[in-house]
């Protein structure tokens, strides 16, 4: 069983460190089965905001862990502290994976763990992060970034894709999306998507949008195009841009293109259906530009991603997944 382990200390914001144990703290065996094992490991009686937490270990149990959480620190302008600080990175070199949400990337930061990476914080907090830590590549206009064993997020809602994300690398995309729809919100924004957007996640009947989205789930395998998409929102295509826009961060047709990738990914985790035949219910039309686009996407052909998939989640193999420095 993957263990997770949540870092706390004094100041931790509310937000982010209710988000990962509402995703990796609570029993969803009946959803996905094995689930996380999960602990809160701190120097003892923390304060996070206005409440009191006792953790169920010390910070040392962190070096044990699979993977690390660092939720968002609230005084960014003091350095962390060095107890944090040198058990994330003893975690680390323990070959645990380790994630920051939101301002918890200053103290990935400390530890050396961003050294010569891309990363990314809230968006008020980039530039003071890149100030403090020349070495890091900041990146502000992202939602996530994955170095295979760092992992950060940007602010707030930032953070549920990014610990949705850890869901769909640990147990497929089909379970993730399961997650995502108990928790009621979208199965997936890319990480490389905007931070700044007017509504970062949509919630059901909220936007113009609401009754277009299950519309085109439900059809991907047609050929559907900007206009069709306008047209069953009764709304002209300039318009339609515009919400996207404002809603999702992206346009029509890169949305479009995610949701088909995503929808392959699930067709090959769950299902013997051939390339051709899942190039085909997503809409991709032949296998050929379905290896294309998939591998431009995820990084390696479908083929490929079925037997690492099968792999890892097979009757008798590892699933626990811990990760090794340097590792993808």
């Amino acid at each position: 069983m993957h263990h997770v382990a949540l870092a706390v200390t004094d100041g931790m914001l509310n937000l982010e460190l209710s988000l990962a144990v509402e995703v990796f703290g609570s029993d969803l065996t009946h959803l996905v089965d094995p689930w996380y094992q999960f602990s809160v490991c701190g120097p003892g009686a923390v304060r996070v905001g206005r409440f009191h937490m006792e953790p169920d270990h010390g910070l040392d149990r962190l070096a044990s862990a699979d993977t690390v959480i660092v939720p968002a620190w609230a005084d960014t302008d003091q350095d962390p502290p060095g107890e944090l600080v040198d058990a994330v990175r003893a975690a680390h070199e323990s070959g645990a994976r380790v994630v920051s949400l939101c301002t918890g990337a200053f103290v990935l930061a400390a530890a050396g763990l961003l050294d010569g990476k891309r990363a990314t914080t809230h968006w008020a907090h980039t530039r003071e992060l890149a100030r403090r830590h020349p070495k890091v590549t900041v990146d502000p206009d992202v939602l996530y970034v994955d170095n295979g064993d760092v992992l950060t997020s940007a602010g707030k809602a930032a953070a549920m894709d990014l610990c949705l994300h850890l869901v769909r690398l640990d147990h497929g995309s089909s379970n993730a999306n399961k997650i995502a729809r108990r928790l009621v919100v979208p199965p997936h924004r890319d990480g490389g998507q905007a931070q700044f957007i007017e509504t970062p996640v949509p919630t059901p009947g909220n936007h113009p949008l609401a009754d277009l989205f299950p519309w085109v789930l439900g059809r991907l395998g047609e050929p559907l195009t900007v206009e069709d998409l306008a047209r069953q929102a009764r709304m002209s295509s300039r318009h339609l841009g515009r919400h996207f826009k404002q809603v999702t961060g992206t346009t029509p047709l890169q949305w479009l293109h995610v949701q088909r990738i995503r929808h392959a990914q699930e067709l090959l985790e769950t299902t013997d259906d051939t390339v051709d035949a899942i190039a085909t219910a997503a809409g991709m039309g032949t296998a050929t530009t379905l290896r294309r686009h998939f591998h431009r996407t995820v990084g390696v052909p479908p083929d490929s991603y079925r037997r690492t998939f099968r792999a890892q989640n097979g009757s008798g193999a590892e699933s626990s997944g811990r990760h090794h420095p340097g590792e993808a």
